[in-house]
């Protein structure tokens, strides 16, 4: 789910964008039920080098930099993130250049932790602990003293602990096969965490690439990611200043097909239309002059459905405006600009008889003022926020706090709904190690609920992963500060924002419920829907991946 910032590849290709292609299936589905990495000075001068030995097995799929490569000697490439200079609103100083320390900025507002958010409290603490000791056991035997040693250094925290004991590389290596994938990626991200350069290149080169595969179970899948991630975490902190590790784009035509793939199975793109369209739908009912302004355009296919209903209403349909924030990514996927948007709809409407204009404002949402969107008098306006409000930076990242500013000037049109569809995932604030557990829980459902649709050998799986799914991972993993753009956060967070911007939650009404679930038919049956809190949420088995909800001015 793409940057605001015009990171044009260190998010990847994102989770919210929709194929062009005629409109789907579901646009004969009743939509209105009741009428129808950063710049890195030199951080070697205690010298500390690091070096991956050359992987004898091609199991990343991510290309990289000649540089980087030569930096990490592996032929494996890693990835991190490359920012446009030109939307770039801040570097960071020298004195916060190394990539591989947490955000300085931390909430201290604990109150709406993500329940998979663990290690924050002193029992995970000492729960953590106790599961890497077994892991170390697992490793080097009950009765070896180097698991003793090494779980002493946990008793120094992260910073100031003392190195950590040396493995029996050769001897790890042989009980890999009875390793729990899971417990040494966090054994090796426990290692970055805590400046451990020599144990976690150990895990890097030696044991995580024989337990990792792109054409494996949904775990090694997302390790073969993690481990990516990682790579380009230390790789980035080296005696070498990089601002950013670069990755090859598919061309757009490459891209649109992997991003049907996912589109077609997996419900995640349909539950933020087709939700968001019902709320407007029925915000909308009596209104003449409608004007929607997406903050996050992509294709342009999600108004399509909302077009055709409308079409339908009895009186006849309302004239439609539809602003239409840009950014690189939906650029480069979609072959052009938002012209290419405009004349699609702008044709679709007029095949359903319905007075339609189009506005574009070419940016990424972090740089929209109030002059870039064209208000006019006696419209009703609906602002749709679709897996985009996440890469506006906070209060965290810039004084400038584009994320409750955008809230702040919303709120100054007086739109009769706005609508707000994220992954519900705690990753803005948490240091490193958090981040990365809570990466793992929630990937790992997003993987399992792909593995269930395409056999893992498929190479368009493969690539679906790679371009439109991965590339988050690694910028969540590897970067910090500005550089890091994906920035999750549960409801609870949303709802506080959303609160002190000045709006109330909007309920949602039966139809919200019926038409999501109706969607929902067509997929796997490990897909849960639950109205709680004020708020849709969408998730597989157990975990809770995606929430949308509706919101109006105090």
């Amino acid at each position: 789910m793409q940057t605001s910032q015009k990171h044009s590849t260190s998010a990847g290709i994102h989770l919210y964008h929709q194929p062009v292609q005629d409109i789907d299936p579901y646009t004969h589905y009743q939509i209105l039920q009741s009428n129808s990495c950063h710049e890195i000075h030199d951080s070697s001068s205690q010298g500390t080098t690091i070096s991956f030995e050359p992987c004898k097995e091609q199991y990343f799929t991510l290309e990289s930099s000649p540089a980087i490569n030569d930096l990490i000697g592996c032929d494996s490439p890693s990835y991190a993130s490359e920012s446009s200079n030109s939307n770039r609103r801040s570097h960071f100083s020298p004195q916060a250049s190394h990539s591989y320390h947490s955000d300085q900025h931390q909430s201290s507002d604990n109150t709406y932790e993500s329940p998979t958010s663990v290690h924050s409290s002193a029992d995970d603490s000492y729960e953590l602990k106790h599961k890497l000791r077994e892991l170390e056991i697992s490793l080097l035997g009950t009765d070896s003293d180097i698991v003793d040693s090494c779980h002493c250094c946990y008793k120094g925290g992260h910073h100031g602990a003392p190195p950590m004991a040396k493995y029996d590389w050769d001897q790890i290596v042989e009980m890999i096969p009875k390793l729990d994938l899971k417990e040494v990626l966090i054994r090796c991200a426990q290692a970055v965490s805590d400046d451990d350069i020599e144990t976690a290149v150990g895990f890097m080169n030696n044991v995580l690439p024989k337990m990792v595969s792109v054409v494996g179970d949904p775990s090694q899948r997302l390790g073969a990611y993690m481990l990516e991630g990682l790579r380009a975490r230390l790789g980035s902190s080296g005696s070498h200043i990089y601002k950013a590790l670069k990755c090859e784009q598919p061309a757009s035509k490459d891209l649109m097909s992997y991003m049907h793939i996912l589109y077609q199975i997996c419900p995640y793109w349909k539950f933020a239309y087709i939700s968001a369209n019902v709320v407007i739908g029925e915000a909308m009912l009596n209104e003449s002059r409608i004007h929607i302004i997406d903050f996050q355009i992509a294709q342009g296919t999600q108004w399509m459905l909302l077009i055709q209903a409308l079409a339908c209403r009895p009186g006849g349909p309302p004239f439609i405006r539809v602003t239409g924030v840009d950014d690189s990514q939906s650029f480069h996927a979609r072959g052009g600009g938002l012209h290419i948007v405009g004349k699609r709809l702008s044709d679709y409407a007029k095949s359903c008889g319905v007075p339609f204009e189009f506005h574009s404002a070419a940016m990424s949402g972090s740089e929209v003022e109030l002059e870039n969107l064209v208000i006019q008098p006696g419209e009703a306006l609906a602002v749709n926020f679709p897996y985009i409000l996440h890469h506006m930076p906070d209060e965290s990242v810039s004084t400038e706090n584009h994320r409750d500013r955008l809230l702040r000037l919303v709120k100054s049109l007086s739109p009769k709904v706005v609508t707000l569809v994220e992954q519900e995932s705690n990753t803005n604030t948490s240091p490193f190690f958090q981040r990365f557990v809570e990466t793992f829980s929630y990937y790992t459902a997003m993987f399992e609920s792909i593995d269930v649709a395409l056999p893992r050998d498929d190479k368009q799986r493969i690539s679906a992963e790679q371009h439109c799914v991965a590339r988050d991972i690694v910028n969540m993993i590897a970067c910090e500060g500005a550089e890091r753009v994906e920035r999750h956060e549960p409801w609870g967070k949303w709802r506080s924002r959303f609160s002190m911007a000045g709006f109330a939650p909007c309920p949602l009404s039966s139809s919200v419920m019926s038409a999501v679930r109706g969607m929902l038919n067509e997929f796997n049956e490990n897909y849960r829907l639950e109205h709680r809190e004020g708020a849709l949420f969408l998730g597989w088995k157990n975990r809770a991946m995606f929430t949308s909800s509706a919101w109006r001015c105090y």
